[in-house]
């Protein structure tokens, strides 16, 4: 099993797991299926393309992709010492295995190798415990939780905020 980064030869692989993912726990992600389902693969190839301050990651099992992982800088000037992970998911046969933490390094590794980032944050349904402890166990921490931050299927879910600082915060 390796982990790499995704560019966009990796558009389909990433396509099928990606619309995979928002039909196995639409809880987790901020957008849906219905909204991607028929984005096209040259959309789908743009979020791959290799730029500065973003990476995708994917964990693969022979040359199936089986995970993957997203890091963002923040664009604003102000808040540009800021990366988000988006996009965690991993497979559910591959579970349990160690692939989200695998996944998890290689976006720690590529945001702090990002000049000027102090901080990530993430989201996740507060009612994903595993989720939140493997995030804890990397150092993130609560800071915020939203009440009804989502819908799914009309029920209303409730997300927590989570940062990890990389780097001390600079004097103002």
């Amino acid at each position: 099993m390796t982990i790499r980064r995704l560019s966009a030869i990796d558009a389909s692989s990433f396509e099928a797991l990606r619309l995979a993912a928002l039909l196995d726990t639409p809880e987790a992600f901020g957008s849906s299926h219905e909204e991607e389902k028929d984005l096209p693969l040259a959309g789908v190839a743009r979020r791959l393309e290799n730029r500065p301050g973003h990476g995708v990651f994917g964990k693969f099992d022979g040359d199936t992709l089986i995970g993957i992982v997203g890091v963002a800088r923040e664009s604003p000037l102000k808040m540009a010492h800021k990366a988000g992970i988006w996009g965690m998911y991993v497979k559910g046969s591959a579970r349990s295995m160690g692939a989200a933490r695998e996944l998890m390094h290689a976006a720690l590794a590529h945001a702090s190798a990002m000049p000027g980032i102090a901080k990530l944050t993430l989201d996740v349904d507060a009612a994903n415990v595993a989720a939140i402890a493997l995030y804890e166990s990397l150092g993130f921490e609560v800071f915020s939780r939203e009440a009804d931050a989502m819908r799914v299927h009309g029920q209303p879910r409730d997300d927590l905020r989570m940062h990890l600082r990389i780097a001390p915060p600079s004097a103002p």
